[in-house]
């Protein structure tokens, strides 16, 4: 609600940049339509939510008819000297207003500057509430809110494919079968709103997945938008007896191991699982991959990229 006016040590500051109604110096500074009296925008806010009237002279105003002040008056704010927030921490440095806000953010004596954990998790803590920090707690609380965010952009971009099917159903050629036009279409999009997959542990590959893991797998893929055209053929293709011929047994396998690194996956949600698709592998020789894609699953080791 506006600088404190003992903040600028260069004297006295004009009575033009005070606010009248908390009587500190303007902050983001708001002005009424007709009479173009300036205030603090949180204080002219609060003001008009229990009367519409200019404080001043009583003039009739809303809350949508006020406007920025002139480029005058913020470039005179912009030029005033003032202490750092944090000078109650020990900090003794003074800047120009309109650079404030970015000293705050660096300034080594903010308290909530944030400073990497030492003890291992290597999460970035406020500074002052490094000395109550459990590793173990906020990494939980991180990876948490890390699957939330996931979450929500996976049923974004859901909902950004079914709008898409929905207009490609629109425009495509009635002659043409709905489900191989419109859903091959989409294959790109649906690859894209998986993220990126890294294998840490290629000796965990589970070669000959049991069905009841399988349809876990397909019912996974199905919920991210797969395409119906292409989901049966990914799962045939989850099984080494469809595999092509750099992993059909596990002596070649051990041999292209190293070849492995060069696959471009996709992480399967909620899964140690990948999708290899190949409009994303080009680059792979024709042993090591199929069409449209294929699956493999894994005991362990897979790590999905963020976006």
């Amino acid at each position: 609600m506006g600088y404190d006016k003992n903040r600028f040590p260069e004297g006295d500051v004009d009575d033009e940049l005070i606010c009248s109604i908390c009587s500190s110096v303007l902050e983001d500074p708001l002005q009424a339509p007709v009479c173009e009296h300036a205030f603090c925008a949180d204080c002219i806010k609060e003001w008009l939510s229990r009367q519409a009237t200019c404080p001043i002279d009583r003039q009739p105003v809303s809350l949508n008819e006020l406007t920025p002040v002139p480029r005058i008056l913020r470039n005179l704010l912009a030029r005033l000297v003032i202490i750092c927030d944090n000078s109650q921490f020990g900090c003794t440095k003074t800047v120009k207003l309109e650079s404030l806000a970015s000293h705050r953010s660096e300034c080594e004596f903010n308290p909530k500057r944030p400073v990497l954990c030492d003890k291992g998790c290597e999460i970035f803590i406020p500074k002052d509430e490094l000395h109550s920090h459990n590793c173990i707690k906020d990494l939980r609380l991180f990876v948490e809110k890390e699957t939330k965010r996931w979450e929500q952009q996976f049923n974004e971009m859901r909902l950004c494919i079914h709008s898409l099917q929905i207009c490609l159903k629109k425009v495509l050629p009635d002659t043409l079968p709905e489900t191989v036009a419109m859903q091959h279409s989409l294959i790109p999009i649906w690859c894209n709103t998986l993220p990126r997959a890294i294998v840490h542990r290629w000796g965990g590959l589970i070669s000959t997945p049991d069905n009841e893991l399988q349809e876990l797998i397909r019912k996974s893929l199905s919920e991210t938008g797969c395409p119906s055209t292409i989901l049966n053929d990914l799962m045939e293709n989850s099984h080494e007896r469809k595999w092509p011929p750099g992993l059909n047994s596990l002596e070649i396998r051990q041999i292209n191991r190293d070849v492995f690194q060069n696959y471009c996956c996709r992480k399967i949600p909620l899964h140690q699982a990948v999708v290899v698709m190949s409009s994303e592998n080009q680059h792979m020789n024709d042993d090591m991959i199929l069409e449209p894609g294929l699956v493999m699953i894994f005991a362990h080791g897979i790590e999905g990229l963020q976006p």
